[in-house]
């Protein structure tokens, strides 16, 4: 007992170097791979196996070789790394890493919803329980929600859930016949026209560069919306030397790692104490429960397995449609 209570001690006091020296150990021990979101702290998408946006984490989690996979991210993002592969460990490190846009659809609401239209192709975003993703057609990401909805024959009734923002701008771009849940996410929600616009004037020649999660108003004012790793891609290829960021700003971190010449600006909440908007859930994890979670095998993603039969079959339809239209 008296060396239990010295070696949590010990990791009590760890450094982040030692815990990434830990990590590692465990990661080859274990035949381990972490993935992380771009939302992800600094130092935690530098130790990770894979950076990416939703669309390309559920591509990686498809093909991954790992026995276990660490996914650094929010729940439903594991709970779809362990769709697509339900022989794997799939670890959350918190599992209070949950998500405000996932929770504004339960599946018991969306099912009475649902049965008010029928004959429509239901398209729900990734950012779903796997209850959700149960109840759909098709899955689709930030990156290639316009593909896919642009994919199906022109007369075809869709119901979009559960972002309203992305689905009604994506509704707005296609002019498609589409009927769209009523549900947000709160850092997207958050982002103050009025402060954007500040940092527009004192930076005039700043390009705004928005996720399509965000509000019309929001929206209205930007030189380029795209899904997480699209505004990434931008940032690259644009000559500007300047950009006020409308997401999460984790994203930021990749972004000045590719171009340290570059100004990067988040684009502020409502919240007149903060200058940057993040994700309360992605910020829960730690290298520390990276750490543990590795070590105790805590916090496993189980799924029932007629849930996640029903579930698979709209995300492998999105990742086969995504290589057809070859978004990436």
């Amino acid at each position: 007992m008296i060396d239990l209570l010295k070696e949590r001690d010990v990791e009590t006091n760890l450094t982040n170097q030692e815990l990434i020296i830990r990590i590692d150990q465990l990661r080859k021990e274990r035949n381990a791979i972490i993935l992380a979101h771009y939302y992800q702290e600094a130092e935690i998408q530098d130790i990770a196996d894979f950076v990416g946006d939703s669309l390309q984490l559920s591509q990686q989690a498809a093909k991954t070789n790992a026995d276990v996979i660490v996914f650094a991210g929010v729940h439903f993002m594991a709970e779809t790394a362990k769709i697509l592969s339900p022989q794997k460990t799939v670890l959350l490190p918190d599992l209070e890493a949950g998500c405000s846009l996932a929770d504004s659809c339960n599946a018991v609401d969306f099912e009475v919803f649902l049965k008010k239209y029928p004959q429509h192709t239901v398209i729900s975003y990734v950012n779903t329980t796997a209850e959700i993703k149960a109840l759909t057609d098709i899955i689709c990401t930030s990156s290639n929600a316009l593909g896919i909805v642009d994919s199906l024959p022109k007369d075809e009734k869709i119901i979009f859930a559960p972002d309203k923002n992305l689905g009604n701008y994506i509704k707005s771009v296609t002019g498609r016949d589409m009927i769209v849940w009523d549900g947000a996410c709160h850092v997207h929600e958050r982002f103050s026209l009025e402060k954007i616009l500040g940092l527009k004037k004192e930076n005039p020649d700043a390009k705004i560069i928005a996720h399509p999660e965000c509000e019309k108003p929001v929206l209205l004012i930007s030189d380029f919306i795209g899904s997480t790793s699209a505004l990434l891609k931008f940032t690259e290829k644009d000559s500007n030397s300047c950009y006020i960021v409308c997401t999460e700003s984790g994203i930021l971190h990749q972004m000045r790692k590719a171009h340290p010449e570059k100004t990067f600006i988040p684009a502020p909440p409502n919240d007149s104490t903060c200058a940057c908007n993040d994700c309360q859930f992605m910020k829960l994890i730690t290298l520390k429960k990276i750490y543990l979670s590795l070590k105790n095998n805590r916090f496993e993603i189980k799924l029932n397995d007629d849930i996640r039969l029903k579930a698979e079959r709209p995300i492998r339809r999105m990742l086969e449609l995504s290589d057809k239209l070859g978004i990436k």
